[in-house]
């Protein structure tokens, strides 16, 4: 077995300490820093998400898989710099206004980091003005919307609503998720896609993007 696949392995089995060892053994070996990117990292994730989607794995799974791969993306971080790799994508992500739910939103945060995207974390209660902000500063392709309350689904749609006042909402493909919200909530409110977890969110913002 080469390294790229022992490293899709480490990750796909959430050892932190393996994954780190295999990317500095990559690099010594003189791999790409995109390469261990591609073929390791970000192919681990994709495989942890779909025995997630079929369900092979759980949330816990695709937690220490995620924290896996993050302590292998922080080790090549600097050979991707240095290399001028481009990201897949950027996104910004928040939990909105009055909710302070964060877990499903980290998740998601691990999973696209998991697919080479860039993210811009705005953390738990953000605003919509804050949204508008981030879109104008950021100016990301996707934006990320999480709500876990029913009480706090209305945020989605004035953050939306925020973003169509301010003259951004063309700028950026807008994507909810949240334990109470639908597909048809999502269509109702105008924004782009809906994901029911944290794996699909990926595939749905990838779609979007035509990626």
């Amino acid at each position: 077995m080469d390294s790229l696949t022992e490293l899709k392995q480490l990750v796909v089995d959430g050892d932190m300490e393996g994954t780190e060892a295999k990317v500095r053994q990559a690099l010594a070996e003189g791999l790409p820093g995109e390469q261990i990117l591609s073929a390791g990292l970000i192919a681990g994730m994709a495989e942890i998400g779909q025995q997630f989607e079929t369900g092979e794995c759980f949330v816990p799974e695709m937690l220490l898989a995620a924290r896996a791969m993050q302590g292998g993306l922080e080790i090549l971080r600097p050979a991707l710099v240095a290399a001028n790799v481009r990201a897949t994508g950027k996104i910004v992500v928040g939990t909105v206004s009055g909710d302070l739910h964060d877990i499903g939103k980290n998740l998601v945060i691990m999973m696209f980091e998991g697919a080479g995207f860039e993210v811009v974390d705005l953390g738990i209660d953000v605003k919509p003005d804050a949204f508008v902000q981030a879109v104008r500063e950021h100016q990301p392709q996707l934006l990320g919307l999480s709500a876990l309350l029913t009480t706090t689904m209305i945020n989605l749609k004035v953050t939306i609503e925020a973003l169509q006042a301010a003259g951004v909402r063309d700028h950026v493909k807008v994507l909810i998720g949240g334990a109470p919200v639908t597909e048809a909530y999502a269509q109702k409110i105008g924004a782009d896609g809906f994901a029911p977890d944290a794996s699909r969110a990926v595939t749905v913002g990838k779609a979007l993007l035509g990626l």
